[in-house]
């Protein structure tokens, strides 16, 4: 490489890095060249909908675990609450030879 395209090269980062933007790599599927292309270009503008998409991006690469008492709420919105449903077991077991 020439010493003329090192320079341009610096050039470049340092008005990416003015910015607020780096230049990497990353290694990915060809399927997917697109949409991490399409999803960094979102990230690098400074919008609503950017921020929104960062956030959204996080949480699920995060991985947190689902809030406390998820079942308990569907359970709630169920149809049947309220029904009377008559749900106790007889205690009588079945016969075991010892």
């Amino acid at each position: 490489m020439s010493k003329a395209q090192r320079r341009a090269i610096q050039n470049y980062r340092s008005r990416l890095g003015k910015r607020g933007l780096a230049r990497f790599e990353v290694l990915g599927r060809d399927a997917d060249r697109d949409l991490i292309r399409s999803i960094a270009r979102r990230l690098a503008e400074d919008t609503p909908e950017a921020s929104e998409l960062r956030a959204t991006v996080r949480k699920s690469i995060a991985g947190e675990p689902p809030c406390k008492g998820g079942i308990f709420a569907a359970l709630r919105r169920s149809p049947l609450v309220g029904a009377d449903l008559d749900l106790t077991r007889s205690r009588e077991g079945r016969k075991v030879k010892i």
